[in-house]
């Protein structure tokens, strides 16, 4: 298990050349590092290896046809092209390099090309005139201009008898520069303190008072902080989630409980993430016993949980400080009141309810910091992130603050 790859999602695009033969190790070392992968073959791939073989190695059936009906009906190729983290053509032909450098969309894998934006890596194996012919070097160029990734290729003997560039890159090769690529190390070096899920305020021995939060965004954070080089603290509520191997990780149950570890915690990091969605309230007295269902009503009294990330503020030394407003409306007017109350250095505006934000895969932020704002559209938490942490670091390195 690799922690970088570890349900990462990849897409391995096989195209027609010999070395196809690697894509099965290839994809099989992906699986093993923790990834979860998808196949994209094209006709001519099926000339070197079946889909048999790819089905059996990455565990999934295979992509080949764009017009498939049941394929769209499961997972179509925008959306599949929208679940990738990484695109990998392994390996890339002379033929297909040339179309994704001019835009061509005639297959299911050129398609998912243009309509992905996850990092694309085009792994070539070819003959080496091929490969040092004039064309496919214009085309490597321009690959590269629209910040494609070129991996290889290796030189030594090929399959037609030369030797020279033209080598597909070993399965090995590629599973370490793929981990490499999401190691950015924006963060290299900072303490990361982030706190993640809901919070549960008893009302007696077995019930409590809580919301729907699900901590996947906060973990994601986590994860995305970790593969920046950051040194990752998670104060965590009760979810059902399996916390980032390299984070230290701290479960809580209360908001006093989480209060207390990050005023623990906190004089020791650089930045803090204030994900978890907060009680913000307890009960005043907590039941010893359970409670009877004998009256027609239950009345509670209510107590106002201390205010982690206002407390925070307030320190004489802070970290740089990030805070996420949920809210059902008035998102932004409302996020901009907390922003400026509280004394942050960034918000993180998302609206919640009707099976937004709190406990989907996807979400929707609008990005608010000292005389800028910034929409991201909809995309998964796990992508979301990234982009959270590239624009969180991107402000660190260039010293502002609120």
């Amino acid at each position: 298990m690799n922690p970088v790859l570890a349900n990462k999602q990849i897409v391995v695009g096989v195209t027609g050349g010999i070395a196809a033969y690697k894509s099965a190790d290839f994809v099989r070392r992906l699986r093993e590092a923790g990834a979860v992968v998808r196949v994209v073959m094209t006709d001519h791939a099926k000339a070197f290896i079946t889909p048999l073989t790819m089905q059996a190695v990455s565990g999934h059936p295979v992509y080949d046809d764009l017009f498939d009906l049941q394929a769209e009906a499961a997972m179509g190729h925008i959306e599949l092209a929208r679940w990738a983290d990484a695109m990998v053509i392994a390996p890339a032909t002379a033929d297909v390099m040339a179309k994704i450098a001019h835009g061509e969309a005639n297959d299911l894998l050129t398609t998912l090309c243009l309509a992905t934006r996850a990092k694309l890596i085009l792994v070539p194996a070819m003959n080496q005139v091929m490969w040092e012919n004039s064309l496919t070097q214009a085309n490597v160029q321009a690959l590269q201009t629209k910040h494609m990734y070129i991996w290889g290729p290796g030189t030594g003997s090929q399959a037609c008898g030369e030797v020279g560039p033209g080598r597909m890159l070993e399965p090995i090769t590629l599973v370490e520069q793929l981990s490499a690529l999401f190691m950015t190390g924006s963060l290299s070096g900072k303490q990361v303190l982030i706190t993640a899920g809901p919070t549960h305020e008893a009302i007696d021995p077995v019930r409590y008072i809580t919301n729907v939060s699900s901590g996947k965004m906060g973990y994601a954070l986590a994860e995305s902080a970790i593969e920046a080089g950051a040194h990752v603290t998670l104060i965590s509520g009760p979810v059902h989630l399996v916390p980032p191997v390299r984070a230290e990780y701290i479960p809580v149950i209360s908001a006093r409980q989480m209060y207390n570890a990050v005023l623990q915690r906190v004089k020791d990091c650089d930045i803090f993430l204030s994900v978890a969605a907060v009680s913000d309230y307890h009960c005043q007295s907590v039941a010893s016993q359970k409670i009877a269902k004998s009256a027609e009503q239950l009345t509670l009294v209510l107590e106002r949980n201390p205010d982690i990330l206002a407390t925070v503020a307030e320190l004489p030394t802070r970290p740089y400080l990030v805070g996420f407003a949920a809210e059902t409306d008035h998102l932004i007017s409302k996020a901009q009141a907390k922003w400026t109350k509280k004394k942050l250095d960034m918000i993180i505006a998302n609206e919640v309810g009707e099976q937004k934000g709190m406990g989907q895969e996807d979400n929707t932020v609008t990005v608010l910091w000292k005389n800028q704002q910034k929409a991201f559209a909809t995309m998964s938490k796990v992508k979301l992130a990234r982009e959270l942490i590239a624009l969180i670091a991107g402000e660190i390195h260039n010293g502002r603050s609120h």
